[in-house]
Parts: C-alpha cells; sequence; structure tokens
C-alpha cells in the first residue's frame, strides 16, 4: 500500500512558499521564510501526537492536564538544506532530539552518497521526522529513512517544502510505511533532476551559495 500524501495547504504556508519560490526574494528573508514554515508543518505534523494526563497545581488549585507522553520525538534534518526547516520545527519543539543525515546528490548519477550521520539514543523508542524541503527524484530521502530505519526507528513521517511526482513515486516504492507530509507538489522534474516550477536550489538560497 502506497504511503499516505499530506498536502498542508493552510493560508499561511501556501502564502510563504509563494513568496520563497520568487526569484527576487533575498537570502535573508528566504530563510526567515523557510523557519516560519517550519514551525507551521511541525504543528501540522505533530497534531496526532500521544498525551497522558498529569496532575499539576495552577495558582488557583489543582487540576488534571494533558501533556506530551513517551520519549521526546527527534527531527531529522538531510544535510545541509534541511537545517533551515528544522530550525523552525525546534522553535515549536525546543525539546526534541536532533539526528543529522548528511547526504549530497552526485550530480551525473543523481545518487545519494552519504558523508555523515549521527542519531541520538533510544531512535526506536521515539517518533522521527525526516526534514528536507525539496523531494525531487527521492533518493535522498530514501537514502536517508533507510539509514533510519536502519538505527531502528519504526514510527517515521517524511516532511517537505516541495515534491515532484517522481519522487513520491519513489519514496512510496521504497517506504510505503512512512506518510509524507508536503505543502506542494508540483509538475515535475528537469533533466539536472530539479523540481518544476519549483523554487530553485533550497541549500543555495538558504545559505547564498552556489
Amino acid at each position: 500500500m502506497p504511503s499516505e500524501v499530506i498536502q498542508i495547504r493552510h493560508p499561511l504556508v501556501q502564502h510563504k512558499l509563494t513568496v520563497m519560490r520568487d526569484k527576487s526574494t533575498a537570502t535573508l528573508e528566504f530563510r526567515r521564510l523557510m523557519r516560519e514554515i517550519g514551525m507551521l508543518l511541525a504543528y501540522e505534523v505533530t497534531r496526532d501526537l500521544e498525551v497522558a494526563e498529569v496532575e499539576i497545581d495552577t495558582p488557583l488549585e489543582t487540576m488534571s492536564a494533558p501533556m506530551l507522553e513517551g520519549k521526546k520525538l527527534c527531527l531529522a534534518p538531510i544535510l545541509r538544506a534541511g537545517l533551515g526547516l528544522a530550525e523552525g520545527m525546534l522553535d515549536l519543539i525546543p525539546s526534541a532530539r536532533v539526528a543529522h543525515i548528511g547526504l549530497y546528490r552526485d550530480p551525473k548519477t543523481l545518487a545519494a552518497v552519504e558523508y555523515y550521520m549521527k542519531a541520538p539514543d533510544l531512535i526506536d523508542e521515539r517518533m522521527v521526522i525526516v526534514v528536507d524541503p525539496m523531494l525531487a527524484t527521492g533518493n535522498s530521502a530514501v537514502a536517508a529513512v533507510d539509514r533510519i530505519k536502519e538505527q531502528g526507528a519504526n514510527r517515521i513521517r517524511f516532511v517537505a517544502l516541495l515534491a515532484s511526482p517522481e519522487g513520491v513515486d519513489r519514496f512510496h516504492a521504497a517506504h510505503a510505511d512512512v506518510p509524507i507530509y508536503v505543502a506542494a507538489i508540483d509538475r515535475q522534474l528537469n533533466e539536472k533532476g530539479y523540481i518544476l516550477p519549483g523554487l530553485g536550489d533550497a541549500g543555495d538560497r538558504l545559505y547564498g551559495t552556489r
């Protein structure tokens, strides 16, 4: 069964994404918007986290109130562009643990090449949210989830700003058990593996590189 695709159509997400797509948007503004969208996406992807009732004392009386249950969740940004989204998510969930997955795309084969991996302890007891702005060919996303599963994770979600139909299909084929959360699914990939119409190279636009 294919993995679920949840498109986040909230007007604020869509507005900010439109500004990010504009080629005239400067690095500083692009980075700020990425962080803001990261926070909004984190709100959506965590809306069904488990809670438990605990007893607390308010200034007026004792009450039973909900608090998050279980181990703190783990964010797993794919370096480097995934850091831009993860920072906004951490603004909303500052107690989250962070795994770092270093991957780059071979320019000739478009295959994902790993250069770094570091994950927190007890990842098998945490929900893991893998984060990358672009689900383009799907190769990096698949490789990242492969590695997270090798670490023992069994509750995984993937979050992106943009996806291509090709990337969604590739991810579906490899990880049918992992839901995808995305702000938009664009038309297609070009011959270099970039999403069209897209927003360009998210990492370059975040950090002012070429």
